[in-house]
């Protein structure tokens, strides 16, 4: 029998890029027992691991990565996550920011110094050998104290058998720096100095890795955006008096009280009262929800009026917004296959660029006989190769598209599922309960022919008969009754004819509320009535018959309707170029109406739970992308099967295991709304690739001198300064993480 494992989530710190994320999954993928397997995202910054507890613990699991030279700790998604920051991130982003400042700070005389003396701008003094010992004491702590990270780095990196990034900037640097140095203490040489490039590219680099982590953080803005949801506080009633604790501390069982303009804070059932709910942040529509006695709440979501009273029915980590931030989170965690390729890619990129440098350095020296030219070529080299750009590409534009998504009620589980929703071309559909509302509800009542009473009337003798019953057609007829705000007469002897219907004495006389077949074997004559229930049952729907003291009284007919903004929904996946179908375990007289209804062209009724699934594989086999919606167990293997699997959610009951996407509203355009995401999100990745692939394979050429025989062409561009390198290094991550934020702005 395989062993069982468990997963873990780590926070991992000290990351530069995308090959230290390699590093680490190598680490515990392959030299470290016990570890089934690790996946590491630069982007988040974290590492899912699956080990097998018989065999290592967490602890071993950390020391494993710090060992590799990476600070780790274990992630509590109720504590640390969603509560912001630990406390050693913050610490180390502090520490960070005060790296950066020093290096500003000591930077900017180096550079004004060395800029004055290479332009004439001061006096003999300048070039005074003094000068030169104060840019070296200027220059030392920038690139041992600002810069000591990529020394670090780059040093546990090579330890590893690898080059990350920080071997590219360290090596830059310190060529700059130390050439400077031996220039400073062998007179002979009487080079210019160099330590305002190695100080400009340390400060300008570290500059980028700050403005790339605010980036990133804000990419991640929609798992903040959902912890804020969570309320600290509650209020409980026990007997008569009222408690303000923590909501951790609340317990199921608990009652609940909720003032106007309050968060609820966990999940419950209505006890007492009437509220206008605000549930935007469930299922990303804007219209409040109003509840009573019996409905259900959600934590997180926000009572607009009203006072109500609830039972806590899930708390702490089973809360439905609990469950939300952890698909974000495991979504954000995941990548799509497409980043296989920059993975393949950053795997040989920087010990390539290290070949290309040297190479570069050895051609200048050997046709110019210019050591400090070919030097500087090397390090521009060295310095504008930017692996990050890559390693960042992928995973922030995903990081966005999700959280965007979870904005407007559309939960991706993985990266794989945001990716493969922009390919579908066809769509099945589920009917009850996807395009439905899955429960009847009235739609027509038509007295008998020669009764003279008048609709309500008629309503309030069948719901009082009704409301006796728990049948859905039963519970549909009293509901309507309600509705109509009708006084319903007392009844009595009620007796449940299972399969038939029902029946009561009201002032004497009996009422029979059931199937017309079952109504007329009874010796009730429906005969007048027939044409109408022929028609009824053609548009599709389930009709009742109501007789009064053996005569026909009324005729009910009820339907499954029609879940608001579905056509719109429907013509919109025809707008997008999708074929739809609608299959459905229903009758093909019933299917037909209510894909008439719609406009919905193909329709397959009287299709069984198992055989759905056989028809996602007969469409695959064929060759098309397919996915399916559905909201039942019955859809399940068809979820299952499909490319992705679209569960409708109807807020209560989120964490769906079939489905690929799970749309935590009940509505159809939750669907559109997702495949809106993919295409936005798969267009934004392509362009993130292409952006980072385009920038290394042209600057890289550039900073190596390709453009030094054209004169013709700009002297900074013939002969690229380093600290344009490492200023253009810097600007490619952040525009990459930049163009993943601007979906945040799209229009879904």
């Amino acid at each position: 029998m395989p062993a069982s494992t468990r997963h873990i989530t780590l926070l991992i710190s000290k990351m530069s890029c995308v090959n230290c994320a390699a590093n680490i999954e190598r680490v515990l993928s392959r030299k470290t027992d016990g570890v089934a397997r690790a996946k590491v995202n630069f982007a988040t910054e974290r590492a899912e691991v699956e080990y097998i507890p018989s065999i290592i613990g967490t602890d071993e699991i950390i020391a494993a990565v710090r060992h590799a030279g990476y600070g780790a700790e274990l992630s509590d998604s109720e504590t640390d996550i969603h509560n912001g920051e630990t406390a050693a991130r913050k610490a180390g982003d502090r520490d960070q920011l005060v790296r950066f400042v020093v290096g500003v700070l000591l930077t900017i005389p180096v550079f004004s110094i060395s800029m004055g003396r290479g332009f004439h701008l001061f006096g003999p003094w300048a070039d005074s050998p003094f000068i030169g010992w104060l840019l070296f004491i200027l220059t030392t702590p920038v690139l041992f104290y600002t810069g000591w990270d990529y020394y670090t780095g780059g040093f546990r990196s090579l330890m590893n058998k690898s080059a990350n990034m920080d071997v590219l900037v360290a090596m830059g640097a310190s060529t700059a720096y130390f050439y400077s140095v031996a220039v400073l203490v062998i007179p002979r040489l009487s080079g210019h100095l160099q330590f305002e490039t190695a100080a400009m590219i340390v400060t300008l680099i570290k500059l980028g890795k700050l403005l790339e982590a605010r980036a990133k953080k804000k990419t991640g803005a929609a798992i903040h955006k959902l912890m804020e949801l969570a309320p600290k506080l509650a209020t409980i009633i026990e007997g008569d008096i009222e408690k303000t604790i923590p909501v951790s501390m609340v317990k199921k069982g608990d009652m609940i009280m909720v003032r106007p303009g309050e968060r609820i804070p966990v999940d419950g059932k209505v006890i007492s009262g009437k509220a206008s709910v605000d549930e935007a942040m469930m299922t990303g529509e804007p219209y409040p929800v109003a509840k009573g006695a019996g409905d259900e709440v959600v934590g997180g979501t926000v009572n607009l009026d009203g006072m109500i009273r609830f039972s806590a029915t899930r708390v702490g980590k089973e809360t439905v917004l609990s469950q939300i931030i952890r698909l974000v989170e495991q979504a954000q965690g995941s990548l799509p296959p497409v980043q296989d390729l920059a993975d393949r890619v950053a795997a040989v990129f920087v010990p390539v660029v290290i070949a290309v440098a040297l190479i570069t350095f050895s051609i200048w020296w050997t046709v110019t006989g210019d050591f400090v030219s070919a030097m500087i070529r090397m390090v521009a080299v060295l310095v504008i190769a930017c692996p990050c750009a890559m390693g960042l590409a992928t995973p922030t534009a995903v990081m966005a598209g999700t959280g965007k998504g979870a904005e407007a009620g559309v939960l991706f589980k993985s990266g794989a599922a945001l990716e493969a929703a922009e390919k579908l071309d066809v769509l099945l559909m589920d009917k009850t309960g996807t395009i439905t509302n899955g429960r009847f509800s009235v739609t027509d009542v038509t007295g008998a022919a020669d009764s003279k009473q008048d609709v309500n009337h008629l309503m309030a003798c069948a719901g009082s008969v009704a409301k006796n019953s728990n049948h859905p057609v039963a519970v549909a007829v009293a509901q309507k009754a309600v509705q109509m705000g009708l006084n319903l007469p007392e009844s009595s002897d009620f007796v449940e004819h299972r399969g038939d219907g029902v029946s009561a004495t009201i002032d004497g006389k009996e009422i029979r509320l059931g199937r017309p077949g079952w109504i007329e074997s009874l010796g009730v004559d429906i005969s007048g009535v027939k044409t109408r229930i022929a028609d009824l049952r053609g548009k599709g729907k389930t009709v009742v018959v109501c007789a009064y003291d053996m005569h026909p009284l009324s005729i009910i007919a009820l339907a499954d309707t029609v879940k608001s903004g579905a056509r719109d929904a429907i013509q919109g996946f025809y707008n997008a170029g999708l074929r739809l179908i609608m299959i459905t375990g229903d009758s093909s007289r019933t299917a037909e109406a209510v894909a008439g209804q719609l406009g919905i062209e193909e329709v397959m009724a009287g299709v069984r739970p198992e055989e759905k699934a056989g028809v996602v594989m007969s469409l695959r086999d064929s060759g098309h992308r397919v996915g399916m919606v559905g909201d039942g167990i019955n859809d399940a293997p068809a979820l299952a099967t499909a490319d992705v699997g679209f569960a409708i959610g109807t807020g209560t009951d989120i964490a769906i295991e079939s489905g690929d996407v799970v749309l935590s509203g009940g509505s159809l355009a939750g669907v559109m709304r997702a495949i809106g995401i993919s295409r936005a999100t798969m267009g934004t990745v392509r362009q993130n690739l292409f952006w980072a692939f385009c920038y290394n394979i042209i600057l890289i050429p550039l900073a190596a001198g390709v453009l030094a025989p054209f004169e013709a062409v700009p002297e900074f561009l013939r002969q690229l300064n380093p600290m344009l390198a490492a200023a253009a290094m810097s600007l490619s991550s952040i525009s990459v993480v930049t163009n993943s934020l601007l979906l945040y702005r799209s229009k879904l």
